[in-house]
């Protein structure tokens, strides 16, 4: 059974989760929180590309792959649903491999209990 990825929405949810804790590497950095109106039975989480990185072409290609490594590590390693997550993408994650940024992000994941 495949977990959905659904997006957070509401901006009071956005600043609350920024408030919470934070893992960085030098992708992108992870905030998560436990938010209490949400569901346990899905994937709460939003990736978030600031301007800073290029034009909307290089923006919606790191959401893409953000959102290809997050179904693929779904898949295959347990993430904990009680939190709802925003990742923010930085410069490097224009330049980097696939493979390299879906590594680094699997590491950081499992610091997360």
């Amino acid at each position: 059974m495949s977990i959905k990825l659904l997006s957070l929405s509401k901006n009071e949810d956005f600043k609350t989760l920024i408030t919470g804790k934070k893992i960085s590497n030098k992708y992108l950095t992870i905030f998560f929180k436990n938010l209490s109106d949400k569901s346990n039975k899905n994937l709460n989480i939003s990736f978030v590309t600031q301007k800073k990185l290029g034009n909307a072409v290089k923006r919606n290609r790191v959401k893409r792959r953000l959102k290809a490594i997050m179904k693929n590590i779904n898949k295959i390693s347990k993430i904990n649903l009680n939190y709802s997550y925003l990742l923010i993408a930085k410069k490097n994650i224009i330049d980097g491999e696939f493979f390299d940024i879906k590594e680094t992000i699997i590491k950081d994941y499992k610091k997360i209990k």
